[in-house]
């Protein structure tokens, strides 16, 4: 069984979506505080994150940045902050998901249901869709059953893709995670250049797996 840690200080919400996950059958641990929920995290394992922004002893964006540091657990922002530049900062931390209050409760399951199980199939180290296969563990790639030369900085880029399909990947993010770790210094047209490449390797035959959101970043088609 799944367990679910819902961070939201308005006790009637998240009473109301514990009432609501129990019944899909999932686990669930509340706090109404990030102090509480780091308690509860040194304790406790959740297998998805339900975080608003707006907490009383801080911001969610602090707590998201403090977890993913620790661990990697899905998280999907539930808040009432709107702004475009509120939900690009929940991405940049590596959110799987940014849900603006009101939201609609059957949404919200579907998408825990499907990022619960997309984080399952990413912990086999597998991805295959039947035309495209990427074996991490063993740094190999089918396309269409055919064996495809993939360079190491491709698989660490598939790998992150993968991990958060569906997800926008900001531009720097991307080179934040793929490159400066290495402290090299890599552009956003070097960026666009490796994307570019690898596209001519895996798409083919009207499969296509990378989208490119103009201004913004990139984004692997669930």
């Amino acid at each position: 069984m799944e367990t679910i840690l819902i961070i939201e200080d308005d006790r009637e919400l998240n009473q109301g979506l514990a009432y609501a996950l129990e019944k899909e059958g999932y686990g669930i641990l509340s706090a109404f505080s990030m102090e509480e929920a780091k308690e509860i995290c040194g304790r406790e394992k959740a297998d998805l994150i339900l975080l608003d922004v707006n907490l009383p002893d801080g911001e969610g964006f602090e707590f998201c940045q403090w977890i993913k540091e620790r661990q990697e657990v899905p998280v999907i922002f539930l808040t009432a902050r709107d702004l475009e530049e509120d939900a690009l900062q929940g991405y940049e931390l590596g959110a799987d998901d940014y849900i603006t209050k009101p939201f609609s409760v059957h949404i919200l399951l579907k998408k825990i249901s499907v990022i619960l199980k997309r984080s399952v199939s990413v912990q086999r180290a597998v991805f295959d869709d039947g035309f495209l296969k990427l074996d991490f563990d063993r740094a190999s790639a089918q396309v269409a059953g055919e064996d495809c030369p993939i360079t190491p900085t491709e698989f660490r880029m598939l790998r992150l893709f993968t991990e958060h399909a569906g997800q926008l990947l900001t531009y720097s993010q991307l080179l934040e995670r793929l490159w400066d770790c290495g402290g090299q210094f890599v552009d956003k047209h070097a960026l666009a250049v490796n994307v570019n490449r690898l596209r001519k390797k895996i798409e083919k035959d009207g499969h296509k797996y990378i989208s490119n959101v103009y201004g913004m970043g990139y984004q692997w088609l669930d």
